[in-house]
């Protein structure tokens, strides 16, 4: 694998960690949101990665798969007076937990600065390659 390489590896990781917080921004948005524009309440959504397929070095990288609904159930609160309430005076509120969202994102945008470090460690370590033979 040459030098070069980290730079489509790291590219790919900031593509799709940028892809991450986009979501994550879109849940905490939306985490107390009774109705969407389906006319339901919010439903969390989640990124999925795969891996990119490897080049001729035998170097890969990472890609957004796809964004899917959070399939864990829809938090029931009661507040009878509520016009969304149903019969039972229980109003379906988003299934996003803002703290795990939290997390997710300082998990992803920890992602991407560590992937900004590794594409500037390795922009150092090539200029200081050019410069050996001086």
């Amino acid at each position: 694998m040459s030098l070069f390489s980290v730079f489509g590896i790291a590219s790919s990781a900031m593509s799709a960690q940028s892809q991450r917080l986009n979501v994550v921004a879109s849940n905490l948005s939306n985490a107390d949101s009774v109705t969407s524009s389906t006319g339901e309440a919010y439903r969390g959504r989640q990124v999925v990665f795969s891996t990119l397929q490897a080049n001729p070095n035998g170097a890969s990288g990472v890609k957004v798969a796809g964004v899917v609904h959070d399939a864990s159930p829809m938090r029931q609160v009661f507040e009878p007076k509520h016009p969304m309430a149903d019969k039972n005076g229980y109003v379906t509120m988003p299934n996003v937990n803002v703290v795990d969202e939290m997390v997710n994102m300082m998990s992803a945008s920890r992602s991407y600065q560590n992937s900004v470090d590794m594409m500037n460690t390795t922009k150092s370590l090539l200029q200081k390659t050019l410069t050996i033979g001086q």
